[in-house]
């Protein structure tokens, strides 16, 4: 049963990180925004665009590790279980 609840928690497609990566990035300009607020000047703008730098990094490890997980699915499926 546990591990039917975690299956909900795998990105398993593109189209699924791409919305994960997007509601990453509506936080992170939401909170940038905010920075905005508390911080005027170039510290606010600092730290806004580091929000935002952020959640490209972490967008590219995302579709990074798929790509991976599907070289990993290909290569099992060529040679067998042993890979």
């Amino acid at each position: 049963m546990l591990r039917k609840i975690g299956r909900l928690f795998v990105i398993k497609n593109r189209f699924e990180a791409f919305v994960i990566i997007y509601a990453l990035a509506l936080g992170a300009t939401s909170r940038g925004a905010a920075y905005l607020e508390q911080y005027p000047g170039g510290w606010g703008i600092a730290l806004f665009l580091a929000a935002c730098c952020a959640v490209f990094l972490a967008g590219a490890a995302i579709l990074d590790s798929l790509r991976a997980k599907q070289e990993l699915a290909d290569l099992k499926a060529q040679f067998g279980e042993r890979a």
